[in-house]
């Protein structure tokens, strides 16, 4: 129990350290990433509206039929390219990109590479 407690404190201090550095706005929004062991979730935020704009995951019915399994780097690549092609249609191109507690490596930076490739800059 103690354990958990400091690694749960750990993940805290990486997401804090991240974000404060990030601010989304209707202009620029930020793309904050959360994944599990199985699936892969992200989400285009206005922090200043406090609303989410566009989001897109492993587990959303339109693209679930293309992945087979969630949890791994091709599945990342396509929703990376899928909210990319949301934020085209709401007219962003800039965005900010939270990581949150996770390393940019695998999964995380295959979403990144895929949503540059469809059109975003971060």
């Amino acid at each position: 129990m103690r354990k958990q407690k400091i690694v749960n404190k750990q993940r805290w201090r990486r997401t804090n350290r991240v974000r404060k550095k990030l601010r989304g706005d209707a202009d620029c929004p930020r793309l904050s990433v959360r994944r599990s062991n199985k699936h892969l979730y992200c989400q285009l935020i206005d922090d200043d509206a406090g609303k989410t704009l566009a989001s897109a995951s492993t587990r959303d019915k339109t693209i679930s039929g293309q992945i087979g399994y969630g949890g791994n780097c091709d599945a990342a690549k396509i929703i990376g390219s899928a909210i990319a092609e949301r934020a085209k249609e709401l007219g962003v191109t800039q965005a900010r990109f939270d990581r949150g507690p996770y390393k940019f490596h695998g999964r995380v930076a295959e979403l990144a590479n895929a949503a540059r490739e469809g059109g975003l800059n971060f």
